[in-house]
């Protein structure tokens, strides 16, 4: 083997011990990247599920940061503008990031993913005026545009957005880096 190749293997090997050690002192508890599906989703709330159970997590607290999982995870499958076909299938699966962590007393659950640059605004308009409602603006916004029904190119008339604003304890923090022309890299966190 090349000594090139062995040097890169042993720095990556040295690498992950200095990544986990990150992600344990920033609080990070679960973390995925790659490309989500419905089959996926299923294991990692088992597997979350079973980390907040050694972690003493109460069943309602549990439920609760399983249920923003959820959420922000079907987000990525469906909103998600980087999507892989793989070699064994004929359907594109989205790909993101999902992590879920505690930090101030609180488990939060951030996700990412690619979207395209043109629904950043409207994405960012329907994101503040979440962050400036109370619980009860909220749950009549809800129920207003539950009546609605979706948006052109939205597959729960923002719901998904709104029930994320409902449940997590603080507003909902958010933010876009642009990637290129033609996409953005969209992050949002949620805390319960």
């Amino acid at each position: 083997m090349d000594s090139k190749i062995k040097e890169s293997i042993k720095m990556q090997l040295e690498n992950l011990y200095y990544f986990k050690t990150e992600l344990d002192t920033e609080g990070i508890l679960f973390s995925f990247s790659g490309p989500l599906s419905q089959k996926l989703l299923l294991e990692m709330g088992d597997t979350l599920r079973n980390k907040l159970t050694l972690e003493k997590a109460t069943p309602s607290l549990t439920l609760k940061v399983f249920s923003m999982l959820v959420e922000q995870t079907q987000n990525i499958i469906h909103y998600s503008a980087e999507k892989r076909t793989p070699f064994h299938s004929k359907e594109a699966v989205s790909e993101g990031i999902i992590v879920v962590g505690y930090e101030n007393g609180r488990y939060y659950v951030l996700c990412g993913n690619r979207i395209y640059n043109e629904r950043v605004n409207r994405i960012t308009n329907q994101l503040t005026k979440l962050q400036k409602m109370d619980k009860d603006e909220l749950k009549d916004y809800y129920k207003e545009q539950r009546r609605k029904g979706p948006y052109a190119d939205s597959q729960g008339a923002g719901l998904g957005f709104i029930e994320m604003a409902r449940r997590s304890a603080t507003p909902i923090e958010f933010n876009f880096q642009k990637v290129d022309d033609r996409f953005s890299f969209f992050s949002l966190k949620t805390s319960v």
